[in-house]
This record gives C-alpha cells, structure tokens and sequence, in this order.
C-alpha cells in the first residue's frame, strides 16, 4: 500500500499465508484484519478497496492487517469455497491479534472476504470482544452470509453500491431485511466504488470514530 507496508509469510491451515501490515503515525489502538474479494476473480490483498479499507482503518490510529487467502499470491493452497477462506482469516486474526494478547479487534471485507468476514464474526463474536466491523459490497448470493447479532448493529458498518451489478443491492437488503440490519447505500456506486473510493474511506472513518454500543 505504502513504502511503509511491511509483508511476510505466516504459517496457516494450509500452509503459507501471505500478509501484508499497514501501521498507523502514532500508538496504534488496535489490530483490523480486512479480508479480500473472490480469489476465482482476481481478487487479493491489494484490491483498490481492500487498500482504502486499510488507509481507513490506519487514518484513524488500527494496525491494518491485509491477507492473501489460500492460493492467491504467495499463499498456499487451493479455493475451498469460503471454508478454508474462513480458517485462513481465523488464523491471521490469531496471529495478528490473539485474544491473549488483550488488543481491540476490528474485522472488515469487500465482496466475497465480507461473506467470509461475517462468518468470522460470528465465530469470534462468542468468545471475544470486537470493536468494529465493516463489510462492503457483501456477497450474500453465491452461499449465504452470516446474520449479524443485533447487539452489534451499532458498531457494524454495511456499505453497497445502489448499481452493483455484482451483488445486487435487492439480495443485500433481502439479507438486511430480517435483521433489521442498516445498509448505507452510496447512489451510483458500482460493485468496485470506481471514481468513488475517497467517498467510500470517508464513510469508513466516520464508522470508526463513533462510539459503538
């Protein structure tokens, strides 16, 4: 993303993983682990809107960990359909941010890693305490994306594209729906926010400094 931006390899489910770590100026107030879109579609960890989750994220003083999910990259590994997709992002969030090591957590994805992002949610939710969440252009129509509890309506963020011809925003707000889950809808945007992303980072940084629940 930047001169600054420190890339190594660490173990996962199946083997390599690819990481990339963007560091805020000052102390950083904790660890966001952002997960990439579909890895069949030349989806990775430097998708232009995976880096402006990133620049979001370290604006406002979080450690930004971007990851390549298994066989993208230098990761390991073949596509598992979001299963493997979801232990590899489990297992960064471990090494990132282990709950031993008492850091906030934030947790955030675009298209498919924000299908995988929820089930990370909702599979961490359990037994630790995460601070943001942030899910853009979520892909809920090739298999089915997490519900999100409603106590943490208050510090998610739902960002779509009112023409994404990728993921409809009709599936989106199907999804949304039952929940009663809010979507900010950012009128014209596409599936990829072209011409949008300053918009797209600034709706991210006004999440992320407003209190959550």
């Amino acid at each position: 993303m930047n001169s600054q931006t420190q890339k190594s390899i660490i173990q996962g489910p199946a083997g390599a993983l690819e990481v990339a770590l963007d560091l805020p100026a000052g102390e950083s107030r904790g660890v966001a682990v952002i997960a990439h879109p579909h890895p069949l579609f030349a989806g990775t960890m430097d998708n232009k809107v995976v880096q402006t989750l990133a620049r979001a994220f370290v604006h406002c003083g979080w450690t930004a960990v971007r990851f390549n999910f298994r066989g993208v990259g230098g990761s390991a590994g073949s596509h598992d359909e979001g299963r493997g997709e979801l232990e590899d992002l489990l297992a960064v969030v471990e090494h990132a941010a282990p709950a031993s090591a008492g850091q906030p957590l934030a947790l955030a994805g675009f298209s498919f890693g924000a299908f995988v992002t929820t089930h990370a949610f909702q599979r961490l939710a359990a037994s630790r305490a995460i601070e943001k969440l942030v899910l853009v252009g979520t892909s809920v129509s090739r298999a089915p994306a997490a519900p999100i509890d409603p106590a943490a309506h208050l510090k998610t963020l739902v960002v779509h594209g009112e023409q994404d011809d990728t993921v409809l925003l009709s599936a989106v707000m199907d999804w949304a729906r039952p929940q009663a889950l809010p979507v900010t809808v950012v009128p014209g945007g596409g599936h990829f926010f072209h011409g949008q992303l300053p918009l797209l980072k600034n709706l991210v940084v006004r999440h992320l400094s407003s209190p959550s629940a």
